[in-house]
């Protein structure tokens, strides 16, 4: 059984563009490419129609790979948030002892960007916060062990 997949609504709309832009305007420059290619003759030896077979191969596995994560999509309601609980969508702003607060939204696995602040929920800090709120000091175990942090804001 397919795992729902979490999106914002940007994520769902980058991810509905790429998959119709690989249905159409990719698909039709491969097909004259594999056209050319196959007119140029013996197959076996072709370096062209092979690469442009591997190419095929990769751009059909994206777009199942899409169309799987879009049919199981869950659209984050990043607007009517509580802003008591740390939940998916949530804009939260945490501190470890004596380093600066650091403030990151938690977002599903598909659009985690831990340099642009959104971590994943299942990552080990979004599993550790989730559902707690300003103010609670949560432990958290890493790879690189346990950290303490406090729970600052709430978005």
């Amino acid at each position: 059984m397919q795992e729902d997949t979490y999106l914002t609504a940007k994520g769902y709309k980058r991810l509905q563009e790429e998959l119709n832009n690989l249905k159409g305007p990719i698909r039709e420059k491969l097909a004259k490419k594999l056209r050319a290619a196959i007119q140029q003759g013996d197959l076996s030896e072709n370096a062209d129609y092979i690469s442009a077979k591997e190419e095929q191969g990769f751009i059909e596995g994206r777009i199942l790979e899409l169309e799987q994560t879009l049919k199981y999509v869950v659209i984050i309601d990043e607007q009517n948030r509580s802003g008591n609980i740390i939940e998916i969508g949530s804009r939260v702003t945490i501190k470890e002892g004596n380093h600066s607060p650091e403030t990151f939204q938690l977002v599903g696995s598909k659009e985690t960007d831990p340099i642009n602040g959104r971590i994943s929920y299942k990552s080990p800090i979004g599993k550790a916060i989730l559902e707690h709120q300003v103010g609670d000091k949560v432990l958290i175990n890493t790879p690189k062990g346990s950290i303490e942090i406090n729970i600052l804001e709430i978005n």
